[in-house]
């Protein structure tokens, strides 16, 4: 069978010095991107779980009026 040579693993540098690189390289959104994704994500939420607890009300009130029947 064949033999795989191992190779030398690169010097590892500090985590946390890898950790400082990496965030650089981040490219962060500004203020006013960031407060309109964030009010688009609360206001879809919300208007979701509206959507699903008018559903749960619903589907309560039509399976109590069939056991009742």
């Amino acid at each position: 069978m064949g033999e795989t040579k191992k190779t030398q693993k690169a010097q590892k540098t500090s985590w946390f010095a890898g950790l400082k690189a990496e965030f650089k390289k981040i490219s962060w959104t500004d203020r006013k991107s960031l407060t309109k994704q964030t009010i688009a994500v609360i206001s879809t939420s919300v208007v979701l779980a509206l959507i699903i607890k008018v559903l749960d009300m619903v589907m309560t009130f039509g399976i109590d009026f069939l056991v009742t029947l």
